[in-house]
């Protein structure tokens, strides 16, 4: 039987993540709404993109929960998204019912399933999923901190005018207003961008990091982004089905590392088929350190409204 992968939300994040997982042509793909017609008219799209793309996975739409069986992987996508003005954080209570939900049925039907989130507000809906599933926090993960290091690399690469892949950036902490770029650790072709750029520049890409899902949800107006959430969540699930053993910037339990404890968070993480593997430690300026604790503080207090 070929490997499953299921994910919850036909939204645009959701059905982006399905259609980049069939390319990859690493399982089938299970994607699942609770609106009729949604889910199966995104997969039977997707299925029909197969021969002229040459991918093989079979895309199957549901409302049913029973179709996920045996899933390997899980992406949650669903949930209420931002509009112009809101912050991740306005999402909480509502979007923790519907993750609850969510959580309870792949329990039921996935028990060995890892589960990737990316539901906002994304640090706490992952530490919600955590606490409902009773699963391992290694098989419990957020998928945020790739995506905001690769909007700080794209402004990188624009302002330098060097290839994408030449930027490797590192963005620790909560998804949101406090996220920690580390542009000591962020680096052009070998170089730290310290040496590339001057502080006043690096300091607006930070800024512009930072702030990166507003402007798209500003820009927007009636939406937020799924292109690039949608290839962070599936290259998470690739490192993990392929056991690459990779180390991708994820949303993490930390259980002493950094000296934080019982929340999940920013961090990099080698992933591979056990899910979280090894939660990386790299060095911090006293600066970065100090940003990183606090917005492990504004993740916590986030969790204490939760339970």
């Amino acid at each position: 039987m070929k490997r499953k992968v299921t994910v919850i939300g036909a939204g645009n994040v959701g059905a982006e993540t399905a259609r980049r997982l069939a390319e990859k042509n690493l399982a089938d793909v299970v994607l699942l709404d609770i609106i009729e017609g949604i889910p199966q008219g995104k997969a039977l799209d997707i299925t029909q993109a197969g021969p002229i793309c040459g991918y093989n996975s079979r895309v199957v739409g549901t409302n049913d929960y029973a179709d996920t069986k045996d899933s390997e992987i899980v992406v949650i996508t669903a949930g209420l998204a931002r509009k112009p003005g809101m912050s991740r954080d306005d999402l909480l209570h509502k979007n923790a019912a519907i993750v609850k939900g969510i959580v309870e049925n792949i329990k039921k039907y996935s028990p060995l399933a890892v589960l990737i989130i990316v539901t906002n507000p994304l640090d706490a809906m992952t530490y919600l999923a955590w606490k409902i599933s009773g699963f391992p926090a290694q098989r419990v993960m957020g998928m945020a901190p790739l995506l905001d290091a690769g909007r700080m690399a794209s402004f990188i690469a624009l302002e330098l005018n060097v290839p994408m892949a030449e930027v490797k950036a590192t963005v620790l902490g909560t998804h949101g207003d406090l996220m920690v770029p580390v542009p000591s650790q962020t680096i052009v072709a070998g170089k730290p961008i310290t040496q590339l750029l001057p502080p006043e520049k690096i300091d607006a890409i930070v800024q512009r990091t930072a702030n990166g899902g507003a402007e798209i949800v500003n820009l927007l107006k009636t939406g937020s982004a799924y292109y690039a959430p949608s290839a962070a969540a599936a290259r998470m699930a690739e490192a993990i089905l392929q056991d690459k053993k990779e180390s991708i910037l994820s949303s993490v339990l930390v259980t002493g590392q950094y000296g934080l404890n019982d929340l999940y968070i920013g961090l990099p993480a080698k992933l591979g088929k056990n899910g979280v593997e090894e939660i990386m430690e790299i060095p911090l300026s006293s600066e970065e350190q100090t940003a990183l604790q606090v917005s492990a503080k504004a993740i916590k207090e986030n969790n204490q409204k939760l339970f």
